[in-house]
């Protein structure tokens, strides 16, 4: 990035510029930080491999994941050299819909905490900012009675009066988990509400709204990353958990906590293959997340920054 910004096509300053504002300083620590931890480091390149397989799914799938053969030879065949994975009951390749499988996961994950952080930041920020009646009698007791909701009670309850889809698992999904970040957004900001370049923004006359969104979240920004990264796991715990109950992603479409319910049935006739693709999946996906989860704590710690 450095190389870019002093090419000669660069605007003059510019680099100067991201020098000023400490993009450069600040980044090298958090990224040295977040390198010495292996575990998450080794998080990393799992998140980046699931990644590329929910991108270049079509590419990298040695079957249609949908396609299904009922002959016979075809139904619940072991791993080979033509199904890595094997054949599920209606002979589709499980390695096919391992993969598709992860772009399932990805939507879910990445619309579900996009959901939660529009709806629970906002609240905490306004929440925390403001205070008074708006906080204690009205946000804060919606937040808690979210929170003292069983979240996988709720969930069921409002899919099975909307009807399970892709959408609406998203969409329950983040609702459920918005408490989490209004309150942690709240914390943050009532305990920096006060200090003392808040009241000199208020001095030079910044109205609520630019010291709400200019000088008091980005403050919350590391923390609600922290979050989000380890509330993933469990959004593929719950997504996973849906649809093996049939609430969630429904059948054909390939989501990895279907293809374990579907696999489940037939373990009865001794036929387990069809598990171990989407089992392992939603375990190395879920340790992943945490690694790097633990790992983005770390390295936004600033008694570790300068540890050697």
């Amino acid at each position: 990035m450095t190389a870019i910004l002093e090419s000669p096509g660069a605007p003059q300053g510019m680099l100067q510029r991201f020098r000023n504002l400490g993009v450069f300083q600040e980044a090298a620590p958090i990224l040295r930080v977040f390198m010495r931890n292996r575990p998450a480091v080794v998080g990393a390149f799992l998140l980046f491999g699931f990644g590329i397989c929910a991108a270049f799914a079509p590419l990298i799938a040695p079957a249609d994941p949908l396609t299904t053969n009922l002959r016979l030879e075809s139904v619940f065949q072991p791993p080979s050299w033509d199904h890595i994975l094997g054949t599920d009951a209606q002979g589709r390749d499980v390695l096919s819909r391992t993969l598709y499988g992860a772009r399932i996961a990805w939507q879910i994950v990445l619309a579900a905490i996009g959901v939660a952080i529009v709806l629970g930041v906002p609240l905490g920020l306004i929440s925390g900012y403001i205070g008074g009646k708006l906080d204690e009698l009205i946000i804060m007791r919606i937040v808690d009675a979210l929170m003292a909701m069983p979240g996988l009670i709720l969930i069921l309850a409002v899919t099975g009066a909307l009807g399970p889809s892709i959408t609406n698992s998203m969409i329950v999904i983040g609702i459920v988990w918005s408490p989490g970040y209004a309150r942690l957004t709240r914390g943050i900001i009532v305990s920096i509400r006060n200090d003392v370049y808040v009241d000199a923004a208020r001095a030079l006359g910044a109205t609520p709204w630019r010291i709400m969104w200019r000088h008091l979240l980005p403050n919350a920004v590391a923390p609600i990353m922290v979050l989000a990264s380890l509330s993933a796991a469990g959004i593929i715990l719950v997504e996973a958990g849906l649809s093996f109950i049939g609430a969630g992603v429904q059948p054909p479409t390939p989501a990895w906590g279907g293809m374990v319910s579907e696999a489940y049935k037939t373990l009865i006739r001794r036929n387990g293959w069809p598990m171990i693709g989407p089992a392992a999946a939603i375990i190395l996906m879920v340790i992943a997340f945490n690694f790097v989860g633990d790992g983005i704590r770390d390295a936004f710690d600033p008694r570790l920054r300068n540890v050697r």
